[in-house]
């Protein structure tokens, strides 16, 4: 093997174990960050609250890792991106092992927020450190295979929480969730990602807020994080409510919820199979039109499904929609600064949980109003508007 060949097979075997590691990372970060959606009717009963008002603990979680990001950007890239990332795996792994312990829900939505905020740190630094090491042409579909591993904990949330509740019940799998979390920490320290050393800047929170407000200045920044909030209003307000449907519907509950939520996952990983081979034969812009309806008929699809095998079909073509659109938007995320992109990525998470955290007051309401047909397919409205914007883009 000449030389050249040698170094190009060497450097695609440390880009391999660097998603391999940050992926795993992301795993245990993603794990626990929908997991008590399908025990919305349950906590209700236990703590003796509306379900609405348990429905928002999905915006305890994500209101706090919205609010970290813009301190957390600016963090990693002077502190070192890798080593935020394990500081913000400890804390995670501590916040959500306390979490069973939690005696009311004020104490449980205090917790979830701090193991938000811990998560926070997690996700997009590894995005935004697969941006440094992996070049353009190949950044996406790296970018989706460290997505795969993120999408695992969201599937694996809603698998844990559908099939083990009736033997642990949200305590025991919130446990199981911190356990993870603490191995993922081990792994990161002793088994640390490849790469140079990092250096250590002074942060300087003035620089922070001069790059903030470069990155907003630029139109492309700005068309980019409108739609990865609207993103998130559309399609995750909808999660919360799928358990308390299906019961209203006499469809299910529990089981049948997380299964859905699972199934958005596998979308996810479909889609992960598919990239490279979208990518080449329809091309970016395409698929993100492609996406955005994919979305919106599964949306509606949820809304009207007549039975849970529907329903949870739904959820498959909903994931599917939806990473069509969303890795194409963390792509050129990546690429919008590559001087600060941890900061751009931290951008982009930032406007994607404020629209997670706001997609279940949205939908609520919307549903209240309207009822929760006509509220997932106003949702699936936005979603194929959205669609039709960024692909003519």
């Amino acid at each position: 093997m000449a030389p050249d060949d040698e170094g190009a097979a060497g450097g695609r075997a440390a880009t391999r174990r660097l998603i391999l590691l940050l992926g795993l990372s992301c795993f245990a970060g993603a794990l626990a960050s929908r997991v008590t959606d399908p025990f919305v009717v349950s906590m209700s009963e236990e703590f003796r609250a509306q379900p609405e008002s348990v429905a928002l603990l999905a915006s305890a979680f994500a209101v706090p890792f919205a609010l970290v990001q813009p301190v957390l950007g600016p963090v990693g890239d002077a502190l070192g991106k890798r080593r935020v990332i394990r500081a913000a795996l400890c804390l995670l792994a501590v916040f959500t092992l306390l979490a069973p312990f939690a005696p009311d829900l004020a104490s449980l939505a205090v917790l979830r927020g701090l193991s938000g905020a811990a998560a926070g740190g997690v996700m997009p630094l590894s995005l935004a450190t697969v941006g440094d090491a992996v070049p353009m042409r190949e950044r996406q579909v790296a970018l989706s295979r460290l997505i795969v591993f993120a999408i695992a904990g969201q599937v694996g949330g809603g698998a844990l929480a559908g099939v083990l509740a009736p033997f642990l019940g949200w305590r025991g799998v919130l446990g199981l969730c911190g356990a993870v979390a603490l191995a993922a920490v081990a792994l990161m320290v002793f088994v640390p990602p490849p790469g140079p050393p990092e250096p250590r800047r002074r942060f300087e929170p003035v620089g922070a807020l001069r790059r903030y407000r470069m990155l907003l200045k630029l139109p492309a920044a700005r068309v980019l994080y409108a739609s990865v909030l609207a993103e998130g209003v559309f399609v995750f307000g909808a999660f919360p409510y799928f358990a308390p449907v299906l019961e209203a519907r006499g469809q299910g509950g529990v089981l049948e919820a997380g299964l859905a939520v699972a199934a958005f996952g596998c979308g996810g990983f479909l889609f992960a199979a598919l990239a490279r081979t979208l990518l080449a034969r329809i091309g970016q812009g395409r698929m993100v039109v492609l996406g955005g309806a994919l979305a919106a008929l599964a949306l509606v699809g949820l809304g009207a499904a007549p039975s849970a095998a529907v329903f949870v079909a739904a959820g498959l073509v909903l994931g599917l929609g939806f990473y069509m659109v969303h890795n194409t938007i963390q792509t050129r995320v990546t690429e919008v600064a590559p001087e600060a992109r941890g900061s751009a990525v931290a951008l982009h998470a930032f406007h994607f949980y404020v629209g997670q955290s706001l997609g279940p007051v949205a939908v609520g309401v919307a549903g209240g109003l309207l009822g929760p047909g006509a509220a997932f397919a106003l949702a699936g409205a936005g979603m194929l508007a959205l669609g039709l914007r960024l692909g003519r883009r």
